[in-house]
């Protein structure tokens, strides 16, 4: 099986712009490749791509990144970048489970928690996606973490804490767990949202094969939702994208490639590349 996921940013139209400013502001960072519609890049050593898609869908915080840090200056030269036209969720400063911690949406409307903590603890992943279940998933969290458990056979859950009491008492107030060898988070949201999941944000699987699409795409749209190109929704309400692990080089390589990818949900490799 595949052995990789990375997150998807969706912008209008300046995904270029924004991650020369998160290249900026990050360290080990770099601009991979970039064309009108993907840029890719690491940031701090963590892959993801910016999609250039239009004006449908925007980012909200129900999927953030946590970006940690082992020393308070990185959390405040990161916070004075990203806060910049941004706005606070929560201000940076002390809480019960870190000594410095903020939690911000920037200019493009991406949410980032700034942790003060052990790299150790994340599988050295410095920018960890966090899922938060909230809106009409509330309260969904750990059957979404069993149901990810089910999908991906080298799932490895590394923890979860309940809360202990109030309106949300039982659910989910932090998990870890690891796909693919990649860090992921989730949460139940601690107080009650009016928004939940969209295509803002989405996670990517690069399959290997036809058959990994195949099975991957069952998995995911069985109680979920299909869309075009790829894209889809499960049974939470999560967006992946199920895609060949060399979809760029099929794109840029095959010049009837591009028209064939709009007419499909689930993608056909042999159709692309016919």
């Amino acid at each position: 099986m595949t052995k990789a996921i990375y997150p998807a940013i969706w912008f209008s139209e300046a995904a270029k712009e924004a991650f020369n400013d998160y290249v900026d502001t990050f360290q080990n960072s770099s601009i991979i490749e970039s064309n009108p519609v993907v840029v890719s890049a690491k940031l701090d050593g963590v892959p993801f791509i910016g999609i250039n898609g239009g004006p449908y869908f925007t980012p909200n915080a129900s999927i953030s990144f946590m970006v940690i840090c082992e020393t308070t200056e990185e959390i405040d030269r990161l916070w004075a970048m990203l806060s910049d036209q941004g706005e606070v969720l929560m201000p940076l400063q002390a809480y019960p489970w870190s000594p410095h911690y903020g939690w911000l949406i920037d200019k493009n409307k991406v949410s980032w928690q700034l942790y003060s903590g052990t790299l150790a603890d994340v599988n050295q992943q410095a920018i960890v996606p966090t899922l938060m279940f909230c809106g009409p998933q509330q309260g969904k969290c750990e059957a979404a973490i069993a149901f990810y458990k089910t999908v991906f056979s080298d799932f490895i859950e590394q923890g979860s804490v309940h809360y202990p009491d109030g309106d949300m008492q039982g659910q989910v107030m932090h998990a870890q767990f690891i796909i693919h060898g990649f860090t992921l988070m989730a949460m139940d949201s601690g107080v009650a949202q009016d928004f939940t999941f969209n295509e803002g944000i989405s996670l990517v699987i690069p399959c290997q094969d036809q058959e990994e699409i195949d099975y991957y795409w069952a998995a995911m749209t069985k109680d979920g939702e299909e869309s075009r190109c790829g894209w889809c929704k499960d049974p939470y309400g999560v967006s992946w994208q199920i895609v060949p692990h060399n979809i760029d080089e099929i794109l840029r390589t095959h010049p009837a490639a591009n028209k064939a990818l709009m007419k499909m949900n689930k993608i056909d490799i042999a159709a692309l590349l016919s």
